[in-house]
């Protein structure tokens, strides 16, 4: 057990290094809502929040299809890059690029149609219809760089640029902030200026973004012509599962919509809006740490790294779920203060409406990490039943049921309720899929997910060790040679293993940990598989290719890097990559 938890350390670092940008991320388009509604509640009228809670099943619908590019694209990114297959991974790039452009020109062109002839789809109130009818004039304008810089956000991610996608995000905010000011309150161009103000925002956060493209430091390369079909319907296929939640969740908005138009009215639809732009902004800490556990996850199947595949789940749900918890405790506590933010009458029924989703519809957001969790894990690893099973209890038959039972019963509360029974619902399936499958009670996380026995290697076919100082580096050759002795691996190989395993690590902490005042972890993991020995190394450093270093020894000095010669002449492959920040050398011998 000692072992396992040093070595899941590397994964928890980088996971929660990685973290906080996709957060921010996540954040970005919510900041849209709660802004938009601030103004609209504050400085146009009750009228307008109506039509902001309509826009929202459309944006959800266009975030949807953009999320399939985005998830299809990261995770063939994510597994061609555990493969070290750069090519592949550039021409993903380029097919997501040529279809998110085409998407977003498709959709601009719906959107404006919606303004000048569908505004009496969504809702029979000609007022309404006035405020909708300008807000989705505005969000035309936006369509586009919202679909690009979803794109661009998570292939930076992959690229490890932090600072870039910060300094958008950042950007995007204060240039939302001061044009609404500007369009709202001293131009009163009404719901047409909230949404222009976004849209103009949005394309600021795609410029800031797309300068590094042009920048000839980045792995890809805009306007280049994709080759092939393949990796074409491959974004689709592993996109398309992902992407399902959120378009029940569209056809979810209409319905739930439409229960509280019938039972409660346009006050309902106010009140919902003005919670659910602030959740919205606290749903990016969720939909964060599912985008990191996407690519992690995804380069671990890439791998076939057993170990790291299910270290990145525990992570999730073991450490990110409790922090999530005492979120949403806080939410509840402050339901009060934050419905003072856009509703100030407590004698006004949208008043306690609003607190009333405050305090019940953030016990949701723990249950729903779980769900959300297995549906990407599912999605990455090609389990289609529990994908599709997942997203329609969750996406539209549960709390669409629950509302339609309980609305006529209980108003609002009763859509807000339909939310945590949803979130209980899908644990429970995610349970007793794994029960049905394994036929018995699953005991650990590994048995929870259902990870194939013939995925990656046994445990009595792999050795991981982790080394953060000197001292530990030591033993690494006697550890590797043991287990190498202990499969039968002859004894030059078996030697050369420890003896590369142990001067490359003692490099890395002779070097690479001194660079900084961090602390460091060197993950060694060596897997006998096919007959093959498979030495990897991965480190948190300063980004170092060991090949350069072989060039620079002196060959006729027989001591120094002696090790590292060996085994680079004697090897079948030898892969290096510097992959989220992470320096991974794979040796096959």
């Amino acid at each position: 057990m000692k072992e396992r938890k040093a070595d899941s350390v590397l994964i928890s670092k980088l996971f929660f290094r990685l973290l906080p940008i996709q957060v921010l991320l996540c954040v970005v388009n919510s900041v849209n809502g709660i802004v938009s509604s601030l103004f609209a509640s504050n400085c146009v009228g009750q009228d307008s929040m109506s039509a902001i809670g309509l826009y929202w099943p459309l944006n959800m619908f266009i975030g949807a299809i953009a999320g399939l590019l985005m998830g299809g694209g990261q995770i063939m990114c994510g597994l061609y890059m555990g493969q070290n297959r750069q090519d592949r991974t550039r021409n993903v790039f380029s097919w997501d690029m040529v279809i998110s452009t085409g998407f977003g020109l498709l959709m601009t062109a719906l959107v404006l149609g919606a303004a000048f002839f569908g505004t009496g789809i969504f809702t029979a109130d000609p007022a309404v219809q006035k405020e909708l009818r300008g807000y989705l004039l505005g969000q035309a304008v936006g369509v586009l760089p919202l679909v690009l810089s979803q794109q661009f956000s998570a292939f930076l991610s992959l690229e490890n640029k932090a600072r870039r996608t910060t300094t958008a995000g950042v950007v995007y905010i204060v240039v939302n902030l001061v044009l609404n000011y500007l369009f709202v309150v001293v131009l009163g161009l009404g719901t047409f200026g909230l949404a222009l103000a976004s849209s103009l925002g949005m394309w600021v956060f795609v410029a800031v973004q797309v300068q590094y493209y042009f920048s000839g430091k980045s792995l890809f390369r805009l306007f280049r012509k994709p080759s092939g079909l393949k990796d074409f319907r491959d974004i689709l296929i592993k996109g398309y599962p992902g992407a399902l939640s959120n378009i029940y969740q569209t056809v979810r908005g209409l319905i739930v919509n439409a229960l509280i138009l019938a039972y409660v009215g346009n006050v309902g639809i106010s009140a919902f809006t003005a919670s659910d732009s602030v959740l919205r902004i606290i749903w990016g800490f969720p939909a964060g740490v599912v985008a990191v556990s996407r690519m992690l996850m995804s380069i671990s199947v890439g791998e076939e790294d057993r170990k790291s595949l299910v270290d990145a789940m525990r992570v999730a749900l073991y450490r990110c779920i409790p922090i999530q918890c005492a979120i949403s405790a806080l939410l509840i506590v402050l339901a009060v203060p934050l419905t003072c933010l856009f509703y100030r009458d407590p004698s006004q029924p949208v008043f306690q409406m609003t607190v009333n989703s405050f305090r019940i519809m953030p016990l949701c957001m723990p249950l729903s990490m779980i769900c959300m969790h297995f549906v990407c894990y599912a999605q990455i690893s090609g389990k289609q039943f529990l994908v599709h099973l997942l997203s329609v209890l969750d996406g539209v038959v549960c709390v669409a049921g629950f509302s339609a039972l309980l609305i006529p019963l209980m108003k609002m509360d009763g859509n807000y309720w339909s939310n945590p029974l949803n979130g209980i619902v899908c644990a429970l399936v995610v349970l007793g899929y794994s029960w049905a499958v394994r036929k018995r009670f699953p005991r650990n996380t590994e048995q929870l997910m259902v990870v194939p026995d013939d995925f990656g290697v046994g445990e009595d076919a792999r050795i991981d060790i982790s080394v953060r100082d000197i001292s530990e580096v030591m033993s690494v050759s006697g550890q590797v040679i043991d287990f190498c002795r202990s499969r039968g691996i002859d004894e030059r190989r078996a030697s050369m293993s420890g003896l590369f395993l142990e001067e490359m690590a003692g490099n890395v902490v002779d070097h690479g940990f001194t660079k900084d005042q961090k602390k460091h972890t060197v993950d060694i993991r060596v897997v006998h598989k096919n007959d093959d020995i498979i030495l990897r190394i991965k480190d948190d450093c300063t980004a170092f290719d060991p090949g350069e270093r072989v060039s620079v020894v002196d060959p006729e000095d027989r001591v120094k890097g002696v090790g590292i010669r060996m085994v680079f002449r004697i090897a079948k492959d030898v892969k290096y990559q510097n992959m989220l920040g992470l320096n991974v050398v794979t040796i096959r011998i």
